[in-house]
């Protein structure tokens, strides 16, 4: 098992990208184990924790990259009406869901109780796998 402290800062040229499949919550920590896809396993110490893309180590034929797995979210159309709009941002808050933000739409976990909220309260969204990278320090009761 190889240790990994750090990121790195691109592809080397000629070698093979060889991809390191990890879900969210798993990449949100700093030290934990995992397997490439060529079954090389890693062990990782790391000093702040990695994100989607990210270079962790080449040999002399391979370069290895982080891919964030998608996951089931809810993409919700923000309202063009900016109280609106605020209301939802106040609503959402009020659950503590970790959430990102996108050019009129707002990304969640995909979760009974906010799928319950929006039907009830007609906002328009559409159910979807995707990455999710939420808001630095974001974080819900449970995760």
């Amino acid at each position: 098992m190889r240790l990994i402290h750090g990121p790195l800062s691109g592809r080397l040229g000629g070698t093979l990208l060889t991809i390191l499949k990890v879900d969210r919550l798993r990449l949100a920590k700093r030290r934990w184990r995992g397997f490439a896809e060529d079954g090389e396993e890693f062990g990782f110490d790391l000093e702040y924790p990695l994100r989607d893309g990210t270079f962790f180590f080449h040999s002399e034929t391979r370069s290895y990259a982080i891919e964030q797995q998608t996951e089931p979210v809810i993409d919700i159309v923000c309202p063009e009406n900016a109280s609106d709009s605020a209301r939802l941002g106040w609503v959402l808050g009020n659950l503590h869901f970790p959430i990102e933000i996108h050019p009129g739409k707002l990304r969640v976990c995909d979760d009974q109780a906010i799928r319950q909220l929006l039907l009830r309260e007609n906002y328009t969204y559409s159910l979807v796998d995707a990455v999710f990278q939420p808001l630095s320090g974001a974080h819900s009761h449970g995760l």
